[in-house]
């Protein structure tokens, strides 16, 4: 039985010493020195920073860099957990961020420390030192799998960040479900394209090192580059992709991969974190048919993802991709509004509430916000079963997958009719010069807003490609063209900022 990630690493460390584990750009690391460095911070921190402590919240100012994940499992050894801090935050953020997790410690991974933050422990300060066996075998022995691994802060309702809090178990479910549907192995390059204080980026992480596989951190600057991306993809030989729909849609909209020789020799492209545009995956697909491409669906409260659809073939632009069926371990329930009863009738849609090892801890000093999203299982009555509402609606298809409709505060009433904004997306995104879209409700008008991304602006031929697919009631009352939409820091469509737009 498993029950700490490490073990998958020495296991790995043991098999594979000499292998790259991590590369960047700057520097790159085998198993061995992998785990010789995450040891030597451990020491370090667990003598001067954590000592006699566990357990408890280490802050780590990231890069896009592998001190960053050497950092993480430095922490994990110490017998605490790791919450990855993104220095370019706003300070508000970081400091509201602070506030709520008062860590024990903090370190510093990034690459460029001329600017020194105060407090925070710098990687050279930690490296100085020597491994002490003894003291990290004491603190291993008392592991066990519920312990927290990470936190991830997520954006709050009230404009207070949430503290995900993820234990080691649930990863540990996450790796062996991918390991089972997909048949990962040692031989997988994993092209880190996510933050790591976004949790797409765990997936690399750790199946790579379940599997003894090599992860590679893409520089940032590349996905504004998509024809140097795909150059990199190959000096690397990167071979699996595990990104945001977004970072995908890059080079499909640039059309990148018809302005190369030979395309990337890929063996898995999967995609997460928002809608993937079919007419997006079908570019993908046409140009690169060899890869097993895979919708992945779930937030960061389930640990990366709940349900998956393994795509085969080129799909209807007019219809939703569906997001698929559950991983083994997880269960899904679809229930009503009032989360009161089961949602089983093919097309009647329900919201996604998620039940299994997969669940997070909760939400780091945030009781109450944890109790309402982690509630009693409503068709369970005799002894406490926990899931989680993921205020995600979707339906039942005639085979069984689940389609995702919309977010629960994304369905409107407009005109006398319920709208899952989501439905009207789909139509938009497959419009021929429409690269993405988002819609958004102007409830003090009463309108529909589409803000769309394209290089030409045509509103007579939305809305006559729309009338062939959609109900007038559904049809957008105000366009708004975008040379390009607005981003979050996790790569999906900033809709909170379209929102201030409308509310001007």
């Amino acid at each position: 039985m498993i029950r700490n990630v490490l073990e998958y690493l020495e296991a790995s460390a043991e098999k594979h010493p000499d292998k790259t584990a991590l590369q960047d750009e700057n520097e790159a690391l085998t198993y061995r020195e992998y785990v010789t460095r995450a040891r030597t911070i451990a020491t370090y921190l667990a003598t001067h920073e954590t000592r006699g402590l566990r357990n408890r919240p280490v802050a780590v100012i990231i890069d896009r860099n592998i001190r960053s994940i050497t950092a993480f499992i430095g922490v994990v050894y110490s017998g605490n957990f790791y919450v990855p801090i993104d220095h370019t935050m706003p300070e508000e953020r970081i400091r509201l961020i602070y506030d709520t997790l008062q860590p024990v410690a903090v370190l510093d991974a990034r690459t460029d420390t001329r600017k020194p933050i105060e407090g925070a422990v710098s990687m050279e300060d930690m490296l100085a030192g020597e491994i002490d066996e003894e003291l990290l075998g004491q603190i291993r022995q008392g592991a066990i799998d519920t312990d927290p691994l990470y936190s991830i802060f997520t954006s709050g309702s009230t404009g207070v960040p949430k503290g995900v809090v993820v234990c080691h178990r649930s990863v540990i479910d996450l790796v062996e479900a991918f390991a089972d549907a997909f048949g990962f192995d040692d031989k997988m390059v994993h092209g880190n394209q996510a933050p790591f204080d976004f949790d797409v980026s765990v997936k690399d992480i750790y199946n790579a090192m379940r599997n003894g596989a090599t992860v590679v951190v893409v520089p940032k600057k590349l996905f504004m580059l998509p024809k140097l991306l795909l150059e990199f993809l190959a000096q690397y030989r990167i071979n699996t992709m595990i990104w945001a729909v977004s970072a995908l849609r890059i080079v499909s909209d640039f059309k990148a991969l018809d302005a190369v020789e030979e395309v990337p020799d890929i063996r898995y492209i999967m995609f997460s974190g928002e809608v993937m545009p079919v007419k997006a995956l079908n570019y993908w697909m046409d140009k690169v048919p060899g890869p097993l491409y895979v919708n992945l669906y779930g937030p960061t409260e389930i640990t990366c993802n709940c349900t998956y659809f393994v795509v085969e073939g080129k799909q209807d632009e007019w219809k939703m991709l569906p997001i698929g069926k559950p991983f083994n371990n997880t269960r899904i329930l679809l229930l009503d509004e009032k989360r009161e009863k089961p949602v089983t009738k093919a097309g009647e849609v329900g919201e996604i509430c998620v039940a299994g090892t997969s669940l997070a801890l909760g939400y780091w000093n945030n009781p109450e916000k944890t109790r309402d999203a982690f509630f009693q299982d409503p068709t369970i009555t005799a002894y406490p079963s926990t899931v989680y509402g993921t205020g995600d609606m979707a339906y039942y298809d005639e085979k069984g997958d689940l389609i995702f409709a919309s977010r629960r505060d994304f369905q409107i009433k407009h005109m006398g009719h319920r709208i899952e904004l989501g439905e009207i997306e789909v139509a938009l995104n497959a419009i021929p010069f429409i690269e993405t879209s988002c819609c958004l409700y102007d409830e003090a008008r009463g309108k529909i807003v589409c803000f769309y991304q394209s290089q030409s602006e045509d509103t007579r031929a939305i809305v006559k490609l729309l009338g062939e697919k959609l109900p007038k009631y559904m049809w957008p009352n105000i366009f708004k063209r975008y040379d390009k939409l607005p981003m979050n820091k996790n790569s999906k469509i900033d809709r909170v900022k379209l929102k201030e737009e409308i509310q001007k």
